[in-house]
């Protein structure tokens, strides 16, 4: 029995946090446009 497809969503999933997290912190930058002093680098 092959694992490559939990793998697969193990990836989908990285990617799905990655955007929902940087959606966050862009709506906690709007919302605190006067001190943006969080860093975020979700892919390097």
């Amino acid at each position: 029995m092959k694992r490559k497809p939990d793998l697969l969503w193990v990836l989908v999933l990285v990617f799905g946090l990655g955007v929902v997290t940087t959606g966050y912190t862009e709506g906690i930058w709007e919302y605190k446009a006067d001190s943006p002093s969080i860093q975020l680098n979700v892919a390097q």
